[in-house]
């Protein structure tokens, strides 16, 4: 196979990478905390032999994108919005992972679950446990009270090496040991944070990925057309 193929059938890879990326993105325009994402094109070049090395496109890394999304008010006790920088942690099976996402609900226990029935931890990676109360009241620093009593504290945590941090599922994401931090957010009671995707620049997006795949895929069948022109005369 020539190695334009090559060169070809790798970014054709990438841009079918990114197309799932954006529609992904506009999948979850409306989903709680959601974080839109990009795909980073890297150049990569490998030797073959004594031949002059050969450069493909890569898109194999994905860009978390964490600006601030749009804050609505929801009223509700246990609804919960970050405003600045951190992320809720959240107990799952898998271990511990962050979420943007503040919609909680009391469990049997008094435990404060997510949608997915997975524990909310306060600023000492412990179970945030709400016992019955007339009046729930979280102050902007975390601390959750119950009919006046502080009960918890919910942290903000961000990943001790940013780079680290991988969107798993949904709205959750792993990173390498979360750290507890101190400043640069704050909770807001009564509010839900929503998507920060952008429909409009997704869309637009997703026409110079579309045209861009189109041109590729041109240029791989007017390339086959040559080889298989040059084999049909060598072979007569």
């Amino acid at each position: 196979m020539d190695n334009a193929i090559y060169a070809g059938l790798t970014r054709q890879s990438g841009l079918m990478r990114e197309m799932q990326v954006v529609a992904n993105n506009l999948a979850n325009m409306a989903t709680t905390g959601f974080r839109r994402e990009g795909v980073v094109f890297s150049e990569y070049v490998r030797a073959l032999g004594d031949a002059p090395s050969l450069s493909m496109a890569r898109a194999s890394a994905r860009a978390i994108d964490l600006s601030q999304g749009d804050l609505a008010p929801t009223g509700g006790s246990f609804d919960f919005a970050i405003q600045g920088d951190g992320f809720f942690l959240i107990e799952t099976p898998q271990g511990e992972r962050l979420s943007r996402a503040g919609h909680f609900t009391p469990g049997p226990e008094g435990e404060l679950l997510n949608p997915d029935g997975y524990r909310l931890l306060d600023a000492g990676g412990a179970p945030v446990v709400v016992p019955e109360a007339r009046a729930v009241s979280l102050a902007r620093d975390g601390t959750l009270s119950a009919d006046g009593v502080p009960v918890a504290r919910i942290g903000l945590w961000l990943p001790a090496d940013p780079t680290s941090l991988r969107h798993q599922a949904g709205t959750l994401f792993t990173a390498d040991a979360p750290e507890p931090m101190e400043d640069g957010g704050t909770i807001l009671q009564g509010h839900l944070e929503g998507s920060n995707t952008d429909p409009i620049l997704e869309v637009a997006r997703m026409i110079e990925v579309q045209r861009a795949y189109e041109l590729g895929q041109s240029l791989l069948d007017r390339e086959d057309e040559r080889i298989r022109g040059v084999i049909q005369t060598l072979g007569r």
